[in-house]
């Protein structure tokens, strides 16, 4: 948020005064990209963010205000800048690293002209896929996952693991994780139907874009039904959705939150994948406040994208990665969405119910009722179809 990790760790007191309790920042390890998602060395720290030494300070001042801090660890594909695809641009077939990659033929021919001769990432030449079959390639990926919790992170979020179609191998980055922290928070980038995931032996999460869909399509039907405002990895909640904008509802919760799974799900409305929220929701900022309500309500952990608690606006990526507004954030606090969001986030903390209670929905009327309860004790968010709601 601050640009660099020196930065973050002097907004601290902005990021604890809004009630964040833990921190997940996208990719921080060096890279050819701006984004981080194109890793170059997954054990050094970028020098544009800082180094080494700035990030146990990090780790150190988060820990000091009883907060956690999540990585983005990008297992599935690295850059042509990494180290083992590096040899094997150089030494072609005599490379050691031949078999860390999907190579189709040599030389290898990652920058054109043509099209690139091995597996990378939505065929982007400058991303190349690993071969996770290869025994090395395993090791050394888990070694990574090891590596940052030893130094202090609380856990990973995993990009695109869905592409590592091998379930023997997040069990086993599960338990190397889990050995050196039986805490670590293990967070999937899955944005279909994430039961598989979610059995105990893999993720202890996964990103829950089903809730965001179910949310934003019942508030915002006609922003979320222009193809141009939606993701590539947007799922689709399939089934009988009822005659009624509740009836629908409803049917598309329970298929964001499945019954028998395990874990505690990431609840979002936006992410650097997504236009902005306030966005997608600008026809009505009191629905916007009632889709906030709706997240914090919802079991499960809830996240905010760095500015959306100030109502930051953004179109689709890169747009939606702006910098963060800090020479006006004392302005955009006085917004109304700051101290709402403050407050829902505060409620969150201190309801037990909230943090652990079952959870149901159901129509009521022409409106809808979600229900919280634990120990005899019930919890209602009543919504009403103009964007009003109430919590009883």
């Amino acid at each position: 948020m601050g640009g660099n990790l020196r930065g973050i760790v002097e907004r601290l007191d902005y990021i604890q005064e809004l009630g964040a309790n833990a921190l997940y920042l996208c990719p921080i390890f060096a890279s050819t990209s701006n984004h981080r998602y194109h890793t170059n060395d997954y054990f050094r720290i970028d020098p544009l963010l800082g180094n080494a030494r700035e990030f146990d300070r990090l780790v150190d001042a988060v820990h000091a205000r009883g907060m956690k801090l999540i990585l983005d660890g990008v297992f599935n594909h690295c850059s042509r800048g990494f180290y083992a695809f590096n040899s094997v641009l150089e030494c072609g077939e005599q490379s050691p690293f031949r078999d860390w990659f999907h190579i189709d033929s040599f030389p290898v021919n990652a920058y054109g002209p043509g099209p690139a001769n091995y597996r990378c990432w939505w065929n982007i030449p400058a991303l190349p896929k690993f071969n996770t079959r290869n025994a090395h390639v395993r090791e050394f990926l888990w070694s990574v996952g090891e590596y940052w919790v030893r130094r202090g992170i609380d856990g990973w979020r995993l990009d695109v693991p869905n592409e590592i179609d091998d379930d023997s191998f997040w069990r086993e980055f599960r338990t190397r994780v889990k050995n050196v922290n039986p805490e670590a928070y293990i967070l999937g980038e899955i944005w279909e139907e994430p039961s598989r995931w979610l059995q105990g032996d893999q993720f202890d999460a996964v990103m829950n874009y089903p809730a965001r869909r179910a949310i934003l399509e019942t508030l915002f039907p006609e922003a979320m039904s222009r193809p141009d405002n939606l993701s590539s990895g947007e799922p689709k909640l399939n089934g009988d959705l009822g005659t009624t904008w509740g009836e629908a509802f409803c049917v598309k919760l329970r298929q964001a939150f499945p019954e028998r799974s395990f874990g505690t799900l990431f609840n979002l409305l936006g992410s650097h994948d997504n236009m902005r929220f306030a966005t997608l929701g600008a026809q009505s900022a009191q629905k916007q406040v009632q889709a906030w309500a709706m997240l914090f309500f919802l079991p499960g952990s809830p996240c905010v994208f760095a500015g959306d608690e100030l109502g930051q606006e953004g179109g689709k990526d890169p747009d939606n990665r702006r910098c963060f507004p800090w020479k006006d954030v004392d302005e955009l606090k006085a917004k109304p969405i700051w101290a709402q969001m403050r407050a829902l986030i505060q409620q969150r903390k201190e309801s037990a119910i909230l943090k652990h209670g079952s959870f149901g929905c159901e129509v009521d009327g022409v409106d809808v009722r979600l229900w919280r309860e634990l120990d005899g004790q019930r919890l209602n968010l009543l919504l009403h179809s103009d964007g009003r709601w109430e919590m009883t």
